[in-house]
């Protein structure tokens, strides 16, 4: 059984028990979370897709990590111009387990 929810701006495919990284949730640790954007659903034999989201379809977790990402660094550079640009970004994220999707 999976599905696929949308947060963030971004579509994830989830299954019971798994842990999901996504972009940065407001919460405590251990926070229920719930995600209501369902685009489509499976449980082995038939799929149900929305148009766009499902309305009966819920996706129900828990926070369990609050942190950054690894640091990337972004460099602008022009030849023979002397520009040079270094900057440094580490983008934070939500870990959540997901414990059920119900149906």
């Amino acid at each position: 059984m999976y599905a696929v929810v949308n947060t963030g701006g971004k579509q994830y495919k989830v299954r019971e028990g798994e842990i999901l990284r996504v972009e940065k949730i407001a919460g405590e640790i251990g926070s229920p979370v719930s995600f209501d954007k369902v685009l489509m659903f499976s449980d082995g034999e038939t799929v149900s897709i929305g148009t766009p989201v499902l309305d009966d379809v819920k996706v129900s977790g828990h926070i369990i990590e609050q942190g950054k990402a690894k640091k990337i660094i972004v460099f602008k550079y022009k030849k023979r111009k002397r520009y040079r640009r270094k900057q440094g970004h580490r983008q934070q994220f939500t870990a959540v387990k997901i414990d059920n999707i119900k149906n």
